[in-house]
């Protein structure tokens, strides 16, 4: 049993909070969490946490009629609730860590905006497009506005219309409903978002004023985000999970291929490949239109060999079930045998479950980050769910007892 040690659990995830105390010994602190008739929350701390070292586990999860924004909220006035009862230090114990997957960078997912000044030597007088990252480098001799010549003065050129013609013929603005025909026509350039909220850093500052002096987490989709806080982040991993369930559990898998359905997760996958001695392949998503009008449906192309081989799909989140399901087809496609797709954090929002049982996927494991029994119910024998809480119960106690728990992050 642990001392001075409170475990406080909201309402996201009561099974894992329960789990978790049953490993380090102890009872979860008694609360009330509930919410008043006008969709407020109410929490009150009902057991003393003065001088106490307090865990609050809330998971990221909005799906089977809960509200993500709702359990954040909760975990904030939590962590308040805490630090006004004098807790000595508390602790964000978050398995999927919410708002993750948006960056704080206002690019959409196409990436960089695609912008390049007109070529005057266009064939028949079209404006040609490059997938140039960046616009032109303003320098000496090159035009400063698109369209404008070098010997272009566009001061002088608004002072000699505003003479001309006595005002601008098109001043107006977004807000201007005399001329709704010219507002109606302005279109921002495609490819860039012009106002986007960094909810990032949003998140980590609510968590931080709210009084939150630690994070653990596991999986982070954006590692970025561990450096938008001023506290500590341990970003605990879930591979060896999956690493001894791909030992335990597929047959022949020495002979298996290690799958990343994308390239951002190609790191992830060949540290569990290079572990294990295992062969690895990559899907590639190729977003190029032809043209910057073109709608961007994105193609997949497989790099490596899968034909009469079992696959390994990695992944560390599903939520709509579209990447995972996409890269099956193309695995079955190329000849895969066999497929499994191993995940950290399954969301399976939407129709992501339909979307999964109609999939080439013959087996799909998660770990219990986030509520799987519904999931459990409609997949049945087709989903396997891995226990993360002997992980964050370890966690949990080495922080307390100050230890080292690099130990943690090995894939070993």
């Amino acid at each position: 049993m642990v001392r001075n040690i409170v475990v406080l659990g909201g309402n996201s995830h009561p099974e894992l909070v329960e789990s978790v105390c049953g490993i380090l010994g102890l009872p979860a602190c008694s609360r009330i969490l509930t919410k008043f008739s006008s969709g407020e929350s109410r929490c009150e701390i009902q057991d003393s946490v003065r001088g106490k070292d307090v865990y609050i586990i809330q998971t990221g999860f909005g799906g089977n009629g809960s509200r993500l924004n709702d359990h954040f909220m909760d975990l904030c006035i939590m962590i308040s609730a805490c630090k006004t009862g004098s807790a000595r230090r508390v602790t964000a114990v978050l398995p999927l860590f919410p708002y993750s997957r948006q960056p704080d960078l206002p690019y959409n997912k196409a990436g960089a905006p695609l912008y390049k000044a007109p070529t005057p030597n266009g064939e028949n007088g079209k404006k040609e497009y490059t997938f140039d990252s960046v616009p032109p480098t303003p320098g000496p001799g090159v035009p400063k506005t698109s369209g404008l010549t070098n010997s272009s003065d566009i001061a002088n050129q608004m002072i000699k219309n505003a003479l001309t013609n006595g005002s601008s013929k098109e001043q107006y603005t977004t807000h201007d409903y005399e001329n709704l025909s010219i507002v109606n026509g302005f279109q921002a350039k495609p490819g860039y978002k012009q106002w986007v909220a960094q909810a990032g850093t949003l998140v980590a500052n609510l968590l931080t004023c709210a009084g939150c002096d630690h994070v653990i987490t596991m999986d982070l989709h954006d590692p970025q985000v561990q450096g938008f806080f001023d506290v500590p982040v341990d970003n605990l991993y879930g591979q060896p999970l999956l690493k001894r369930y791909i030992q335990q559990h597929i047959p022949n898998w020495k002979d298996a291929v290690i799958i990343s359905p994308d390239a951002g997760g190609a790191k992830r996958a060949t540290a569990i490949a290079d572990s294990l001695g295992m062969e690895f392949a990559l899907i590639h998503k190729e977003r190029r239109p032809t043209k910057i009008t073109d709608r961007q449906n994105a193609s997949m192309m497989l790099v490596g060999n899968v034909t009469d081989r079992v696959c390994i799909l990695l992944d560390d989140i599903a939520d709509t079930g579209n990447t995972i399901t996409r890269a099956a087809k193309l695995l079955k496609k190329e000849g895969a045998t066999t497929i499994y797709s191993l995940l950290t954090h399954g969301v399976f929002s939407g129709d992501a479950i339909n979307r999964v049982k109609a999939s080439a996927i013959d087996k799909l494991v998660v770990t219990n980050s986030v509520p799987q029994d519904e999931h459990k119910k409609q997949l049945g024998s087709k989903l396997d769910v891995l226990d993360i809480s002997p992980i964050f119960a370890e966690a949990i106690r080495r922080v307390h007892h100050g230890e080292s728990i690099s130990v943690l992050f090995n894939y070993e």
